[in-house]
């Protein structure tokens, strides 16, 4: 398997990595209660540091690892694969979190060639099912305390969303695809990762 990675692609990975952690930490920012508009000096600068580093762990890692999930299993399928961020989305992704509301569509993998069904669809379910592994992953620091826990808590609550989100059977989105390929391997996969993201925000939720 030839996995590459173009000067541009490693470009776009890296701003959607880094604006997409910084829109999930404004909004948790305002999450907490503290005031980030109109005056960001009332947010003191360690926090502001410590729960971007916490985002950049999770919701970083979390979406490079969906991303990257589907780019390796595309290859493997003969596939010419590459990331592409919308920095349009990625710039209105900030504003929300600053807004108090996060909605983010960083971009997608974009792939060509010759592909069938359950191909397709495999590729798809690729995303979520990575995001469903790192859900359970971050899950054994839930049983500690300061950062570590935090990092854990928000590891599992945005894997969870992630996953969930992400098989929602509605146009671009993963599940769709999936529905598309199987409806049975839909409906397990899409009761699996909404379950975990109900019980991720339900009984885990944000740490800041």
């Amino acid at each position: 398997m030839n996995l590459t990675f173009a000067p541009e692609e490693v470009r776009d990975i890296a701003a959607a990595w880094l604006l997409l952690s910084l829109a999930f930490a404004f909004f948790m920012i305002r999450l907490s209660g503290r005031a980030l508009l109109p005056d960001p000096t009332t947010v003191p600068p360690v926090f502001l540091a410590t729960v971007f580093g916490a985002s950049v762990a999770t919701v970083g890692v979390g979406f490079l690892c969906h991303e990257l999930a589907h780019k390796v299993v595309a290859v493997h399928y003969g596939q010419v694969a590459a990331f592409r961020a919308d920095y349009g989305m990625l710039g209105l992704a900030v504003l929300g979190g600053l807004a108090g509301f996060i909605f983010a569509a960083p971009g997608a993998v974009h792939h060509r060639g010759y592909l069938t069904p359950r191909e397709h669809g495999l590729i798809a379910l690729a995303g979520p099912a990575v995001n469903v592994a790192l859900a359970f992953a971050f899950a054994p620091l839930l049983l500690f305390g300061g950062l570590a826990g935090s990092v854990g808590q928000l590891g599992v609550t945005i894997n969870g969303f992630l996953a969930g989100f992400n098989m929602i059977p509605f146009g671009p989105l993963d599940g769709a695809t999936v529905r598309k390929w199987d409806t049975g391997a839909f409906a397990v996969s899409f009761a699996v990762c909404a379950g975990l993201g109900a019980v991720a925000f339900l009984f885990v939720g944000f740490p800041f």
